[in-house]
């Protein structure tokens, strides 16, 4: 039997598909570290768990070194320490180092979290990257301003989904953000050249570094022109097309990151833009994450190829074992975000045009989490609620996603 530790800080239904995914598997016994009460798990999930430790804090290292303790006690041992969260990579791999858990240890784990230290790494591979400067002073960021000129991007050197994340276009933009930020020698800032053009992601699967498999989607718009406007309605699509120019152009880069940042066993995702300009790179590497995509993808995936991605990962990680099948359809997702004055306490009144959409493209909908009347608004990017689509054809994708976010309006008040 293996012995596998999963630590899911909240039980979001996104974590907890990967969680299920890991207690289905064969000769696998599981424990989860949480700071949700047991009370919140599921019956069928409840029954495999072999183990259940709640903490106080379960991004506190400190916490979570005796929680292990206590769970590989009652396992017998540990074989695997897991976690999807992008906030919790570094702690597991600290803990890995000091338990001897195998699996990507701190150094690794903090090449991929630390945004400035991420670049630079990728600088000294030869990736193409944005010009970047790690700031602990007011002083610095506006000096970076001078070198480099605007609009440039401000954000904390542990952002996560482009959060926390500043476009600077002036002077004023500027201030605000270190206002903001307050970068100092303890809390550090990163400041980047803005890269400009058609944002895609690159997703890898590598096995003890090695890579055999990837995929890659295409976001419209860029998820930080999503972040700054929260009425915008956005896309990801994945094309059923998997040797795409788009691919063939972010392939190499994307192996000689991972290679640099020291990726290991797992699926990773690389946010990147495709520049269609004369003299220059025709690719810029924004992040990369060791951990599964958010935004769906994991889900797109599974419907574009017909299999469950969720296990296949779980697989992955546990078993050191992939397999998935040729693409059969072009997938994608489209997502609903509320509209109207943003105020505390705001909440859907309406929702439109799904009588409309349903009528045009229902035939197309293989998953769908529709807004509901009196929902709080989201706080996250993903928006009140989403629709994915699939078909063999990737145009039909395509046009039917634009449609979708045109017809169906979330109304909030």
């Amino acid at each position: 039997m293996t012995a596998v530790i999963f630590i899911a800080p909240f039980h979001l239904p996104v974590t907890m598909r990967f969680v299920h995914a890991v207690a289905a598997l064969p000769n696998v016994r599981l424990g989860l570290i949480s700071q949700e009460p047991l009370e919140r798990v599921g019956p069928e999930l409840r029954r495999r768990l072999a183990a259940y430790e709640r903490v106080a804090d379960a991004l506190d290292v400190g916490h979570l070194e005796g929680a292990v303790k206590a769970v590989a006690g009652r396992l017998g041992g540990v074989d695997r320490l897991l976690g999807t969260l992008e906030q919790l990579q570094v702690q597991l791999g600290q803990l890995r180092d000091r338990l001897g858990i195998e699996g990507m240890g701190a150094e690794a784990s903090r090449n991929f979290r630390d945004k400035a230290r991420m670049k630079d790494a990728l600088q000294r591979a030869g990736v193409p990257c944005a010009r970047h400067r790690r700031i602990t002073s007011t002083g610095e960021g506006w000096a970076f301003a001078l070198d480099v000129g605007y609009p440039l991007i401000l954000k904390p050197p542990d952002s996560a989904a482009a959060k926390g994340t500043f476009r600077v276009t002036d002077a004023e933009t500027l201030q605000h953000a270190l206002a903001a930020l307050r970068p100092s020698p303890e809390r550090p800032a990163v400041a980047e050249e803005f890269v400009t053009g058609r944002e895609r992601s690159f997703e890898t699967v590598t096995i003890r570094g090695k890579p055999v498999w990837f995929s890659s989607t295409l976001y419209d718009p860029p998820p930080l022109h999503v972040l700054e406007n929260p009425w915008i309605q956005w896309t990801v699509l994945m094309p059923r097309e998997e040797d795409t120019e788009d691919t063939r152009l972010a392939r190499p880069h994307a192996l000689a990151a991972l290679q640099a940042l020291g990726m290991g066993t797992g699926l990773s995702h690389m946010e990147w833009f495709r520049r269609d300009r004369p003299g220059g790179s025709p690719v810029a590497i924004s992040e990369v994450g060791a951990r599964p995509p958010g935004a769906q993808i994991v889900s797109i995936n599974s419907y574009a190829h017909g299999v469950d991605f969720y296990e296949r990962w779980a697989r992955l990680v546990v078993f050191d074992q992939w397999d998935a099948p040729p693409r059969k359809y072009a997938a994608g997702a489209a997502f609903f975000r509320g509209q109207g004055k943003v105020r505390p306490g705001a909440r859907v009144v309406a929702v439109h045009g799904l009588a409309e959409a349903q009528r045009e493209l229902g035939d197309l909908v293989v998953d769908v989490k529709l807004p509901q009347v009196g929902q709080p608004r989201a706080e996250s990017y993903e928006g009140e609620g989403y629709a994915i689509l699939r078909h063999p054809d990737t145009d039909v994708v395509a046009r039917a996603l634009r449609r979708l976010i045109s017809t169906v309006r979330v109304e909030l008040g």
